[in-house]
């Protein structure tokens, strides 16, 4: 492997501006979240997706977890999760003291799947949390239509889907409130970050409030327990000169989609991330999966692409049942899909900062290895 140069599975892209909005906050002082980008950021982000109020976090983890505890979760109350996303969406649950119930999740959109939501709703379901996964949005409209039925909140958890939209709406506006993960790896950074958005005020002061030690209107008198959870003025300023470019970089994801797709569409042992009519995928990372029928199995293609073509892949989500099984959760049940998609399902070299002849190199390596 050593004569290969190493194709990551995402090479970030610094914005063309963080190098002078990081400069500014050195010369002012402010790098604590009490600086002016922190608001520039929160500002713009909620008008970039038409909500009135946003909320800046240290993570995209800390934002789930103000998201819930802003909606009212806690112990004895259950939430509806989807049954393939990353752990952080039960971990958050988990913290309020409230308990995660697992959905099997649509076999096209990887989305969380509304009829199975009917049956999973229980006098102690409180919430709905919603996954963007992979950039596609779920299937806001049938969810939504659940939720008001049984007085439910929803959740949209977008931190893989910044510019997705559904029926022309941005994801992440939809819900009652929604959060954002800006990690390295997002289209929108700040190394490490998060956002909560709603249109409802009173569910954004409470996680002001929580998310800065809990202070009541006299500093050092707490309401009650709060958290650290507050991004810096530095984290916001990469953050704003990474917003700035979003349509850029969605352009960048649609032609790194239409590659991978002009190249893959004729090979029949992999299976293609869609677009429903419906939707705009903001293709985060671009997830295939292999076809039932091949000969070969997906952690010995991944292996292979690896070791002999130096091209780095990533692993679906594992289901709840394999996630936690040293936890002794969810041994009694069962999701088909998302059992199947933690076996079958990967995804591609998908940075901003990856370029097109990484690309064309991972096409041309899976169509050779696929075809012996």
């Amino acid at each position: 492997m050593g004569k290969h140069h190493i194709i990551p599975v995402n090479r970030p892209s610094i914005p063309r501006k963080a190098n002078a909005y990081l400069s500014e906050c050195v010369k002012s002082g402010w790098f604590s979240s009490e600086g002016p980008f922190v608001r520039r950021f929160e500002s713009a982000f909620a008008r970039y997706l038409g909500v009135k109020y946003s909320s800046s976090t240290s993570s995209g983890t800390a934002a789930l977890h103000l998201a819930l505890m802003a909606l009212g979760v806690g112990p004895g109350d259950e939430v509806i999760v989807p049954a393939m996303t990353i752990a952080s969406c039960y971990f958050a649950i988990w913290y309020t003291g409230a308990k995660a119930a697992p959905v099997d999740v649509d076999a096209e959109t990887y989305g969380i799947n509304p009829e199975l939501i009917k049956k999973a709703i229980t006098k102690r379901t409180k919430a709905i949390m919603v996954v963007h996964l992979f950039g596609h949005p779920c299937d806001m409209d049938s969810i939504m239509t659940i939720a008001k039925k049984h007085k439910l909140k929803v959740l949209e958890d977008a931190a893989e889907a910044h510019g997705a939209e559904y029926k022309g709406k941005k994801a992440g506006s939809i819900g009652d409130i929604a959060i954002f993960s800006f990690y390295a790896n997002k289209i929108v950074t700040t190394g490490e970050g998060g956002m909560v958005v709603s249109n409802n005020k009173k569910y954004i002061d409470k996680i002001n409030s929580l998310k800065s030690l809990n202070h009541s209107k006299t500093r050092f008198i707490h309401e009650g327990i709060g958290y650290n959870y507050l991004m810096s003025n530095m984290q916001a300023a990469v953050g704003l000169a990474s917003l700035e470019e979003i349509e850029t970089s969605l352009k960048k994801k649609l032609a790194m989609a239409a590659h991978y797709t002009k190249q893959l569409k004729n090979i029949p042992d992999i299976i293609l991330p869609i677009e429903k009519p419906w939707a705009k995928n903001a293709y985060w990372m671009y997830a295939v999966t292999l076809n039932h029928k091949t000969k070969t199995t997906r952690d010995r293609l991944m292996k292979t692409l690896m070791t002999n073509y130096g091209i780095q892949t990533r692993t679906f989500f594992y289901s709840p049942r394999t996630a936690f099984k040293k936890l002794g959760l969810y041994k009694a049940s069962r999701f088909p899909v998302a059992e199947r998609l933690e076996k079958a399902g990967f995804y591609l070299p998908s940075g901003l900062g990856n370029s097109p002849k990484e690309f064309a190199k991972t096409a041309l390596a899976l169509s050779k290895i696929t075809n012996t």
